[in-house]
């Protein structure tokens, strides 16, 4: 995606540069049940795949997703979990974001059940923690995710913010 120029200002505006996308395995959510006034949830990450023409690799089992599912209806979500790309290279990732729609189609989401993702805003704000080397692009700029949730995995498309 290109970036073009503030009509305002004459400024050039970011750009987006298609960088991988995540598919992340997760497990069953654990519900916590509210606490000061929110509903939390804790969702196992139990795998999963990165694909991609900078990055491919794994997701490695044992990180989760520490959800508060807010009164107006907005789920904050902040994954922490890690990748092992293919070179051996292990990249930790703290992902933040919000994801909210319908209330009928966010039931579908807490129930497990498939929804139609263009019905749903979901968007994160992904922070790679690479060793030095090759992968080291990744903790010198930002990232923004945009999410679909299944049953049982999340797809992320990551872009690079030019």
């Amino acid at each position: 995606m290109s970036g073009g120029a503030d009509p305002t200002s004459g400024e050039a505006l970011p750009a987006l540069a298609f960088a991988f996308e995540a598919r992340v395995t997760v497990g069953l959510p654990l519900d916590i049940g509210a606490v000061q006034g929110a509903r939390r949830r804790i969702v196992p990450i139990t795998g999963g795949t990165v694909a991609g023409k900078r990055l491919s690799g794994k997701v490695l089992p044992g990180g989760a997703d520490w959800q508060v599912i807010r009164a107006d209806g907005v789920t904050e979500l902040v994954a922490r979990y890690a990748i092992q790309a293919d070179d051996g290279a292990l990249i930790a990732v703290v992902n933040s974001g919000l994801r909210h729609a319908p209330p009928e189609i966010m039931r579908q989401l807490t129930e497990g059940r498939r929804a139609d993702p263009a019905l749903v805003y979901f968007r994160t704000v992904p922070v790679f923690l690479p060793p030095d080397g090759p992968h080291a692009w990744l903790g010198r700029s930002i990232f923004l995710g945009m999410g679909e949730r299944l049953p049982d995995q999340v797809i992320i498309r990551v872009f690079e913010v030019l």
